[in-house]
């Protein structure tokens, strides 16, 4: 490309001419669509090496990632090239499918393998990792003005996100602490409200659920009125993935722990409360009369397709598993409706559980600082807009990305309701599980007695009391209860 190209692209860049003629710029000058999203991120790449930050520091280093696949990954490799050009770091990885992602991560780490200098993580993977001493605290990375550009602006990641990603260890004590480690960067995430088939909503004569008693009645209706979908799509398999979305988000915003901490850091069961006991009264009761058939082996996929395929008329899950429904070669693309969600009628916001794609340092790498290098740059505002306005990079992690007239412009066009349910719903989306190490422990066996509720093998007052009795010997027997 022309140096008059590039010019072009960088007066954009300095603010210096509108979007409208940049684009109206580009075409004069034959630049296609594909071409200008990539010179946009070059001309934010040379505004970064413009700064006083040595970003050729570690020019000539190799790192090598482990990711899963995943669009968020699939955005980054696209911008890779920027990267090199940045650093002169060249970066390799080895991609795996989720279903056997997280082993690879455990065999890595566990066997001190210094394979891999960066990987993604979920945050509560990082409850293991980083008291085992797997992972690097951040914190001092961020903090020193040698190794962090100062244009980074932490501040700028959601703070429900920083404080999510960050933990002291003590079993029970709050995240987001001010002696908590940042064991991982926010990178992006999902929080946990409605998606919906607009189509099936109108034939049916109903709106988007206001609380979770409006949603079980709704559900039962569109299950009876529309001869064939079901009403509403959540997951069921017997795994901590059941518990952590849509159900747990409901659950806290009625207020409700998993677990309590007592004065002396003891754990123990929360979920035989009567507030409790009525939020689970809801949920099976939805389920049962509107739920899938075969429920009990539904997980973050299954939910998904339904969706997609016109199987389902609503789902309490990932907002981003609705926004992949609502494009690509799915059935119902374009159909889909999205809407934010406080389960409680009480509540005055929605207050979603997320799930966070986060970016960790390994321990036992070799070459933590070109690491770090990486790690900021992929997680930088430059990046975050790259990914969120030319990818499929939802939702951002950082406010000024969030709020972008370009990023809303682009979801305002094909994602009917998207952006007003993400920033309705992202000042109260952290995690509300309590973290500690038996993590996965006590939400696989919550997923199992829900799943003992819906089949009607135990009422659900007794199987409550069954369960916080089983998680209380179990926190009890590791010295945590």
């Amino acid at each position: 490309m022309s140096q008059k190209g590039e010019d072009f692209f960088d007066q954009y860049k300095a603010g210096k001419i509108s979007r409208r003629e940049l684009m109206s710029g580009a075409a004069k000058l034959g630049i296609s669509a594909a071409l200008a999203n990539f010179m946009l991120n070059a001309a934010a790449t040379r505004a970064m090496a413009a700064s006083d930050f040595d970003w050729k520091k570690f020019n000539g280093s190799k790192l090598h990632l482990l990711l899963n696949k995943h669009p968020y990954a699939d955005a980054m490799i696209a911008d890779l090239a920027n990267f090199k050009t940045l650093t002169g770091i060249d970066v390799t990885y080895d991609i795996f499918p989720e279903d056997v992602y997280f082993d690879k991560v455990t065999a890595a780490l566990s066997t001190k393998s210094t394979q891999y200098d960066a990987f993604m993580s979920g945050a509560y993977m990082t409850w293991t990792y980083g008291p085992a001493g797997w992972v690097e605290d951040l914190n001092p990375y961020i903090s020193d003005a040698t190794k962090t550009n100062p244009t980074y602006n932490w501040n700028d990641v959601l703070p429900g996100l920083r404080a999510s990603t960050a933990w002291n260890g003590v079993p029970g004590a709050a995240l987001g602490s001010s002696d908590a480690k940042q064991w991982c960067i926010p990178w992006g995430y999902e929080l946990n409200s409605i998606s919906y088939n607009r189509k099936m909503y109108e034939k049916a004569g109903v709106e988007p659920p206001k609380n979770m008693p409006d949603l079980v009645e709704k559900a039962a209706k569109l299950t009876k009125d529309l001869g064939g979908p079901y009403g509403i799509g959540v997951r069921g398999s017997r795994s901590w993935a059941t518990i952590h979305p849509g159900f747990l988000s409901g659950y806290a915003n009625y207020g409700q722990k998993d677990l309590t901490v007592s004065a002396d850091g003891k754990l123990k069961a929360a979920m035989d409360t009567p507030e409790s006991k009525a939020y689970h009264k809801l949920f099976v009761e939805m389920v049962q009369n509107s739920g899938p058939k075969n429920w009990s082996t539904y997980t973050w996929y299954q939910v998904g397709t339904d969706l997609g395929a016109g199987a389902s008329a609503t789902i309490f899950d990932a907002d981003i598993l609705g926004y992949f429904m609502n494009g690509g070669d799915n059935k119902e693309k374009g159909n889909l409706g999205f809407h934010a969600f406080a389960a409680n009628p009480d509540a005055k916001a929605p207050t979603p559980n997320v799930w966070i794609w986060a970016l960790a340092m390994n321990a036992f790498g070799t070459q933590k600082d070109a690491a770090w290098y990486f790690m900021q740059w992929a997680s930088s505002t430059e990046h975050d807009m790259f990914g969120a306005i030319k990818m499929d990079f939802v939702n951002p992690v950082r406010q000024s990305v969030a709020t972008n007239a370009d990023f809303k412009a682009k979801l305002e066009k094909s994602y009917s309701g998207y952006f007003d349910q993400l920033t309705a719903s992202s000042p109260g989306a952290q995690i509300y599980f309590t973290p500690q190490p038996l993590f996965f422990d006590v939400t696989t066996l919550w997923a199992e007695t829900l799943q003992k509720m819906v089949a009607k093998e135990v009422p659900v007052d007794e199987g409550l009391d069954q369960l916080a009795a089983a998680i209380n010997k179990q926190l009890s027997d590791a010295g945590l209860g």
